[in-house]
């Protein structure tokens, strides 16, 4: 009778780690195509759950926090991951933890192989140094999206710090637009703008959009819109803005503003509970205003031109 119950709780257990129920996740064999994408990556992963991690710790940095010395593992460890989709295809997902010079390099180069990128944000306050983290997705042959991930991760860690003279340019942007840099942005753009002391804004809503809350409707004056604004004078003028647009327009959207040399500093919710949902990206530049704002007119096409999912 003993050796009997002991037997049903064995064959208990058993069932229950098959299952995945109470046993830790084993290691599983690797894919052939999952190791030709360690060997085209350089870098080491596991296989557990039907899913492919490459870890990219940022073990090249020490980092503080609040004057905290902290290790990598308090989060400071990047990675990517793929796992077989449908049809053959893997779905790739990842986090890139990256040095503030790095971030717009990184999504260049992985926005120019036609991978996604899906937010950016901080997980810090009081950081040294700066510290920002990256989410990616695409979707593909395992082999294929190995190739077009690791230019990206090949940055991390080698891009050239922002000279000093750029963090700090002598003359600085202390004077007004002129009245004819005011009136060629605002031909650029194709909107008029209102002056703000010192900074020229345009604002343009999402009047194609019925996004509402609680039956209440969610205008430009709540904050559904996209704006740039200008302040300087020459060839010091900087930008800054924010772009509000539908999921699907979030890539075409990064792809303009970094082809016109415009730095993506944030990608982030602003409302929750709305449909449809809204994403909006922060952005910033230096330059001519005529720069700029040729810049900020390449994204305005791409929103509000495709057909909302429903």
């Amino acid at each position: 009778m003993k050796r009997q119950a002991i037997f049903l709780f064995l064959a208990s257990l058993a069932l229950l780690c098959a299952s995945g129920a109470i046993c830790p996740l084993r290691a599983q064999k690797l894919p052939s195509d999952y190791q030709e994408v360690l060997k085209i990556l350089g870098r080491s992963g596991d296989y557990k759950a039907d899913v492919l991690k490459v870890n990219i710790p940022r073990n090249d940095l020490d980092v503080s926090v609040g004057s905290v010395a902290t290790p990598t593992p308090l989060g400071f460890g990047g990675w990517v991951a793929m796992t077989k989709g449908d049809a053959g295809w893997d779905v790739l997902m990842g986090d890139l933890v990256l040095l503030q010079e790095e971030v717009n390099p990184v999504m260049s180069a992985l926005l120019e192989r036609g991978l996604d990128v899906t937010a950016l944000h901080n997980h810090f306050f009081w950081e040294d140094p700066r510290i920002f983290y990256m989410h990616i997705h695409g979707h593909g042959k395992a082999v294929d999206l190995a190739g077009r991930v690791k230019p990206a991760l090949d940055l991390i860690g080698r891009v050239v710090p922002v000279p000093a003279a750029r963090k700090a340019p002598s003359g600085g942007a202390a004077a007004s637009l002129s009245a004819l840099e005011v009136g060629r942005i605002a031909a650029i753009v194709g909107h008029q703008g209102e002056q703000l002391g010192q900074v020229y804004k345009i604002t343009v809503g999402r009047d194609d959009l019925a996004v509402k809350e609680r039956g209440a409707t969610i205008n430009a004056r709540m904050g559904l819109n996209t704006w740039a604004a200008f302040f300087g004078t020459g060839q010091n003028v900087v930008v800054a803005g924010d772009v509000a647009m539908l999921e699907n327009e979030l890539t075409p959207v990064l792809k303009a503003l970094r082809k016109n040399g415009l730095e993506v500093v944030a990608i982030h919710h602003h409302m929750t509970g709305v449909r449809p949902i809204v994403i909006f990206l922060h952005y910033w530049g230096k330059g001519s205003a005529e720069k700029l704002a040729t810049g900020f007119k390449a994204a305005l096409p791409e929103i509000g031109k495709t057909k909302r999912p429903s």
